[in-house]
């Protein structure tokens, strides 16, 4: 068993303010979303925000360089834990929260000048804080995928060898998910 855990951060920036209508199905969908990558095999944490009751803080949430404010002083991101790179793959591009990337285009801008998301590993028990992922966002921004700040496609072990992702582990992770998230209906 690792010694690490993977650290995610994603980030993007609403075409309009958060609170414009046009995001109403971005936000109706935020907590089953949550709650199925929560429930998710290999999930270990993820930061909680200041007006979300019942989650962890992890330190004042800053954003990249690359943020532009729309006047709402926001932009959605995240920071997650997880227990391997097959386990975050199969959450977040498989399940409910790749039907929601689907239509990412219809909230966010292109992530064009950026990266949309960065991965690392951090020692167990760490919490990174958003100002660190966010330093790990702009080292991959400005030097590519490196063992410090990577991406699925560009990954790195722990030792910072770098990694291919067992994909078919990740589709199995994938189709477990999928039965805890609907489990089979019970006769009577």
């Amino acid at each position: 068993m690792s010694e690490h855990w993977l650290a995610l951060y994603t980030f993007a920036q609403f075409r309009t303010r958060a609170d414009d209508p046009a995001n109403d199905d971005f936000f109706s969908n935020e907590a089953a979303i949550w709650a199925a990558m929560e429930r998710a095999d290999g999930f270990i944490a993820r930061a909680g925000y200041e007006d979300e009751p019942g989650t962890d803080i992890w330190g004042e949430q800053v954003f990249p360089k690359y943020w532009e404010d729309n006047g709402d002083g926001w932009a959605p991101s995240t920071i997650s834990l997880w227990q391997d790179l097959e386990a975050a793959l199969a959450a977040v591009y498989r399940g409910p929260h790749a039907q929601i990337l689907r239509l990412g285009h219809l909230f966010v801008k292109e992530a064009v000048d950026y990266p949309p998301y960065v991965l690392w590993w951090v020692p167990q028990n760490h919490r990174p804080d958003w100002e660190e992922a966010v330093e790990r966002h702009e080292l991959l921004g400005d030097n590519g995928p490196t063992a410090t700040a990577f991406t699925f496609k560009n990954a790195f072990d722990p030792q910072g060898d770098p990694l291919v992702i067992d994909a078919k582990r990740s589709r199995e992770i994938a189709d477990h998910n999928r039965l805890r998230a609907n489990p089979p209906k019970t006769v009577q």
